[in-house]
């Protein structure tokens, strides 16, 4: 029995060099090395009658990832509930060669781990029912924008970018001066101090363009002049959009960098998605007139949203606790965000506007080259806003010299040593020491002292 064994063994060593024939019979099944395989789909299938099973029975005894799964009509979100309760799915629809009609097989085995993604308004848009049984049985998990700022994480960064390159297959390498500097471009999309952004799909299309400078140039390595060049090339739209804004603005004069004006302050705001965002300079003007009302009233325009105008209001609690006793009659006061067909939200404005509403009731001038931004408490606190990188480079951009920001935003500010040395920042942590800063006191005295 031992040497038969042997034998068999040494006969199974032996490779098979002849071919493996499958036949079709004319009704449709398959004849595999002699073996009936019925209903298998074969030549002899009409079109109407094939079936493809679908990803949920492919993925039998895997994962399933669904990006976006939110964008699922209800109805299919609701047969994607059954197949996850019942493990099985019958494939429906019809081949590629289809002559149109709809065919059903028997229940498919369909057993699978589902991995679904989605932003904030997938769980508004997602089918309840659905999301329960996530919930239920799985988890539901927040994932970070960003991550620490730590030599671990930068070299992750780093990797990132040779990843970038040997996927792309094109493009040359990067220096230790480039790849910092794609890390630094990191820093600053992240908003905030001490975190580099995660949303690696737009830093890889920085990567890429700047390998396509490199290649241009011939050069063996991408250096940190293609990385900065890059990110004047490879502008995505919003910042493309604000540039224009900036440009149109100057060329009429909406935007003033020069001089003194009552009432009138460059304000910055910021457009775009959260992916990426671009700054803009935001001219607000203000007056004050006599009014008709039994109360003064603060009335704002350019098309604010509902947070844009509830800071507008809080701004009425600065002037009628420095002011209040000087409206023995009735004003009104006007706000006007100049030019924002796109609109207005958020509160950041408020330093801004309270600015404005003081240059004019007091007449005192406000320096035109400067710029702010902040959100205002209504007890005077100048507090943290968003973007403010993106806000300073826009006040750069406009020729501005001198900008306002809270002083809890100053450790995210990411800036080149060039543009650093373009503009002034100020920080502060009062709507008093913006008010002392920006506004031109001269024969006003009595007014200041009371700012003190």
């Amino acid at each position: 029995m031992a040497l038969k064994s042997e034998k068999i063994k040494k006969i199974e060593k032996i490779p098979y060099k002849g071919y493996l024939y499958n036949l079709t019979t004319a009704s449709g099944n398959l004849l595999a090395d002699n073996i009936l395989v019925k209903n298998s789909g074969g030549l002899g299938t009409p079109p109407h009658e094939r079936v493809i099973p679908g990803m949920i029975h492919r993925a039998d005894g895997g994962v399933l990832f669904i990006d976006e799964v939110a964008t699922l009509s209800p109805k299919s979100q609701q047969e994607l509930l059954t197949v996850l309760q019942e493990k099985k799915y019958p494939i429906t629809g019809q081949s590629e060669q289809s002559s149109g009609a709809m065919t059903r097989s028997q229940p498919v085995p369909a057993d699978f781990v589902l991995v679904a993604a989605g932003n904030e308004e997938t769980i508004v848009r997602m089918h309840p029912a659905l999301r329960s049984r996530i919930r239920g049985y799985g988890y539901e998990i927040h994932m970070n924008h960003d991550m620490d700022d730590t030599e671990e994480n930068k070299n992750k960064i780093a990797l990132f970018v040779a990843q970038e390159v040997i996927k792309d297959k094109k493009i040359p390498h990067f220096t230790r001066d480039a790849v910092e500097e794609v890390i630094s471009e990191a820093k600053k999309r992240s908003g905030t101090s001490g975190k580099l952004t995660l949303h690696l799909r737009e830093l890889g299309g920085l990567i890429r363009a700047a390998g396509d400078l490199a290649r241009e140039e011939k050069k063996d390595l991408v250096e940190s002049a293609h990385v900065l060049r890059a990110k004047t090339l490879a502008r995505p739209l919003e910042k493309q959009i604000a540039d224009k804004f900036i440009e149109q603005k100057r060329k009429y004069e909406v935007i003033i960098t020069k001089g003194s004006r009552i009432g009138r302050v460059n304000g910055l705001a910021v457009i775009g998605t959260e992916t990426y965002l671009s700054g803009i300079v935001l001219p607000i003007e203000s007056e004050v007139t006599l009014g008709s009302s039994q109360k003064t009233e603060i009335i704002a325009t350019g098309k604010l949203g509902q947070i844009a105008q509830e800071a507008v209001k809080n701004v009425s609690a600065i002037i009628m606790k420095y002011f209040g006793k000087d409206l023995k009659k009735n004003f009104n006061i006007f706000v006007q965000f100049i030019q924002t067909h796109e609109g207005v939200e958020g509160d950041s404005a408020s330093v801004a506007v309270a600015t404005a509403i003081v240059s004019a009731f007091t007449e005192a001038p406000v320096k035109q080259n400067y710029a702010m931004t902040g959100s205002l408490s209504v007890r005077g606190e100048v507090l943290a806003i968003g973007g403010v990188t993106q806000k300073i480079e826009a006040a750069i951009a406009a020729g501005l010299t001198h900008v306002i920001i809270p002083k809890s935003n100053m450790g995210d500010v990411v800036l080149s040593e060039d543009s650093r040395k373009k503009i002034k920042i100020i920080q502060v942590t009062r709507i008093e020491e913006v008010l002392r800063e920006v506004l031109d006191w001269k024969g006003k005295t009595n007014i200041l002292r009371k700012l003190k």
